[in-house]
């Protein structure tokens, strides 16, 4: 909804009246001081379009710092969880929240994960290092908690063409139910879901609009 406002307020610039004169059929002028047209007429069109590029630029800087105070929310509200929690994966909170947006993931998604199958990192697979995922059975390995961030998000968006037939176009719910099957560990899908909760709401922009109207 938000967007909408914004891309309509940004079409109602481009409608704003300009002065113009009419011209003699016929006769062709040009731009300028010998041009037919007042000076006067020919100033308040650039007062216009500088009036047109300021508000916009104004819109477009309105929209970046809202989107920034909305990350910034989703971050704190994951590490606020880990240190609640007392789990080892605080100060992930950033990377989750990009890898989830590059991939189009719920903000929510890794964190509920992570602490679903590891407690945050309290309990990570014992045979490999930095996997608080679980990723593949808890057998592979990787350089950091960044790094299997970045692995799981890449893989649950459905931008591994190895595993997209899993994950690609799915919901949460559908992305968990593929992660470990029903059949596997029955209500996986549900308690992660409510994990998510836990963590905060999925659109923190209306809970923030919400709130200061």
């Amino acid at each position: 909804m938000k967007k909408n406002n914004l891309i309509r307020f940004l079409q109602s610039l481009v409608l704003l009246p300009v002065m113009t004169m009419a011209l003699p059929l016929g006769t062709a002028y040009k731009t300028g001081i010998n041009s037919g047209i007042p000076q006067n007429i020919l100033a308040q069109q650039q007062n216009i379009n500088s009036l047109r590029t300021l508000a916009i630029n104004q819109a477009v800087d309105m929209e970046a710092e809202s989107n920034a105070k909305i990350l910034k929310a989703k971050v704190e509200a994951i590490d606020a969880y880990f240190a609640e929690h007392d789990m080892p994966l605080e100060g992930t909170g950033m990377k989750m929240v990009e890898e989830a947006e590059k991939n189009g993931l719920d903000w929510r998604l890794l964190p509920a994960i992570a602490i679903r199958e590891s407690t945050g990192g309290k309990n990570d697979c014992k045979k490999v290092s930095n996997n608080p995922f679980g990723w593949g059975s808890c057998k592979i390995s990787f350089k950091s908690n960044e790094e299997a961030i970045e692995v799981v998000a890449k893989n649950l968006g459905g931008n591994n063409p190895n595993t997209a037939k899993h994950y690609d176009n799915k919901t949460s719910k559908q992305i968990l139910q593929a992660y470990n099957p029903p059949s596997i560990i029955p209500h996986y899908a549900q308690q992660v879901m409510s994990i998510m909760k836990d963590i905060g709401d999925e659109d923190l922009a209306l809970v923030s609009n919400s709130t200061t109207t």
